[in-house]
């Protein structure tokens, strides 16, 4: 699943993660793909499934509101 660096910040700041949203907004690219960008996600704390899920890719609806 294609995802934006916005929508990793917005999920991290869901979670209460400000000092992870600023490392974030330096460090990803605009874009990240699920499946290539495992180990950079996990820098994070975040999982492919996870992030899938809560974007609304998956069964537990999104934070977009997609």
């Amino acid at each position: 699943m294609q995802i934006d660096k916005e929508q990793v910040m917005e999920l991290l700041r869901s979670k209460g993660e400000a000092d992870k949203v600023e490392q974030a907004d330096r460090e990803l690219p605009d874009r990240m793909d699920t499946d290539d960008d495992v180990d950079l996600l996990s820098r994070y704390g975040l999982g492919p499934q996870e992030v899938i899920a809560k974007l609304g890719g998956g069964p537990l609806g999104g934070l977009t509101g997609r």
